[in-house]
């Protein structure tokens, strides 16, 4: 009788211990790296959709300005190819731990940022395109779309701060070269695209 109970003692001995190993684990950070590497990701995917937002919206604003500005066939040129280097550029599945893969979207980004803020300007001129309805419309969305953009970088910027912290400071730097030696760290906007001024869209 006393054998059945010590062996039944020890089987239930196993769980128990690797339940708090578990925790113990848990409580020493053995998870964060994944966890921030995971957040990171999703605020990537957020600054993608925002950035994809606007690229689906400079179409319509270059028929509109178009239609009341077609002397300005430079700057609404500049705009359509701007766009069309943004959109087509290769993302490879990497690119938030290559640095040349980043920087080259960024700098599409940077130069479709600059293209849109000209046309913008150029509705200045054009007193009824600033009234038309369809433009005033466009440019609301265009305003929500970039303040969104702008949030979404800056929620990325943290993210990725917190991850690239852990895999260098302890005990996160223990576990990633225990368990984690494929991370790398990640790449986020440089401080001079972070404070880029806008294109303003307001009249």
């Amino acid at each position: 009788m006393s054998s059945a109970v010590t062996t039944f003692s020890r089987l239930v001995r196993f769980p128990v211990a690797a339940l708090l190993m578990g925790f113990l684990l848990a409580g020493c950070g053995v998870n964060n790296i994944p966890s921030y590497e995971e957040g990171a990701k999703a605020k990537w995917s957020d600054v993608l959709n925002q950035y994809q937002r606007r690229a689906d919206l400079i179409p319509n604003l270059v028929e509109t300005v178009k239609g009341f500005a077609k002397q300005e066939r430079e700057v609404l040129e500049a705009v359509v190819a701007a766009r069309s280097r943004a959109t087509s550029l290769q993302l490879p599945a990497d690119i938030v731990t290559n640095p040349e893969a980043f920087k080259r979207f960024q700098e599409a980004q940077n130069q479709l940022s600059g293209s849109l803020g000209r046309l913008i300007a150029t509705a200045e001129a054009y007193p009824e395109l600033k009234s038309n309805q369809n433009f005033l419309a466009l440019q609301s969305q265009l305003e929500g779309t970039e303040n969104r953009i702008a949030v979404a970088r800056r929620d990325y910027i943290e993210a990725v701060r917190l991850y690239n912290t852990e895999l260098r400071t302890y005990p996160g730097k223990i576990w990633a070269s225990i368990l984690y030696g494929e991370n790398k760290p990640m790449e986020t906007f440089t401080i001079a695209d972070d404070t880029k001024k806008l294109p303003q869209v307001k009249f």
